[in-house]
């Protein structure tokens, strides 16, 4: 965020602007890679009776930043000093971080497991199962939340505010859904959202890669569906991960976060050479990502065989 600000000052120097820019991005992804495992590992040690709605609720806050963050930036560009909300958040964390000093995070916390006698010892092979639906989500979930601007605007002939309005709509439902399945978890099961929201979110795929142009309304209905199915599967994949596999369960967040980043790495760069290279439009590649999507929903059945039955017996047991 400091880094941001002082972007500003060099405004008229463009190569070592953008270097900052460069600079201050890279600084987000490695705080954004080492805070969210921390945090989802945290969340799953206080809650370990309820692990599968404390890592719900955790990333349904993730989400509402992510889709309050374009109003915002909004409003502080509309006020005319856009380098004002930089500054108001880098004060935020800040004033978390001292506070959180206070906090005793290491004493009193149930473990979420034991860890291996061996801390050498390889992955299980379950651990790649978790991985490769952490990474197949990545692909879709960026396929939507990077490229339905413009394909709202290409395709659907929609205008600069429809298409942030769809893709605002996009990470709402992705956050509205997360806590609606973390509420109803009592009456259904996490095992059976994880199973169900694959076909969902390749339904929401297919749908779009087959609506018709002029009719940018559909599109936003489209994303919005995208949205719910994309919602509870990272969460649910963290926290089935780190119940399965305790001897690791330390690592798992940060390794299916790290999974789910190499996804939006593929989706957020391939693209392009995709359409440049292969001649392919965006509705090709939404029809793509649809067998992706078929591919996780296959896979959830995999990854969600050996939480059932734990997870019924938990359910019902005095507390």
């Amino acid at each position: 965020m400091a880094l941001l600000v002082l972007s500003r000052f060099v405004m008229h120097e463009h190569t070592l602007a953008y270097g900052i820019l460069l600079v201050a991005t890279a600084c987000m992804g490695v705080g954004f890679g080492l805070t969210v495992p921390a945090l989802n590992t945290f969340t799953a040690v206080f809650f370990p009776h309820k692990m599968d709605t404390a890592v719900l609720t955790l990333n349904a806050l993730l989400g509402l930043g992510t889709t309050l963050a374009p109003v915002f930036v909004a409003l502080f560009v509309g006020l005319g000093f856009w380098w004002g909300l930089p500054l108001l958040v880098g004060a935020l964390t800040v004033a978390l971080l001292l506070f959180s000093l206070r906090l005793p995070l290491n004493e009193g916390a149930p473990t979420v497991g034991t860890r291996a006698p061996n801390s050498k010892a390889k992955l299980p092979t379950r651990f790649w199962v978790f991985a490769a639906f952490a990474l197949l989500y990545g692909i879709c979930e960026t396929i939507n939340g990077n490229w339905a601007s413009l394909y709202m605007t290409q395709n659907l002939g929609a205008s600069t505010t429809l298409a942030s309005l769809a893709l605002t709509i996009f990470w709402g439902t992705v956050t509205a859904g997360r806590i609606v399945f973390a509420a109803i978890g009592r009456w259904f099961p996490e095992h059976r959202t994880c199973r169900i929201l694959p076909f969902i979110a390749g339904a929401a795929l297919l749908i779009t890669a087959f609506l018709p142009k002029g009719n940018p309304s559909l599109g936003i209905v489209a994303f919005a569906l995208a949205g719910l199915g994309c919602s509870a599967l990272l969460p649910l994949t963290i926290s089935f991960g780190e119940k399965e596999l305790t001897a690791i369960a330390a690592s798992v967040a940060g390794g299916l976060i790290a999974f789910y980043q190499i996804g939006y790495g593929i989706a957020a760069f391939g693209v392009g050479p995709l359409q440049t290279r292969a001649g392919l439009g965006l509705n090709a590649i939404y029809g793509g990502t649809a067998l992706v999507a078929l591919g996780m929903a296959a896979l959830s059945f995999v990854v969600v065989r050996r939480q059932t039955a734990p997870a019924l017996r938990r359910r019902y047991e005095p507390t």
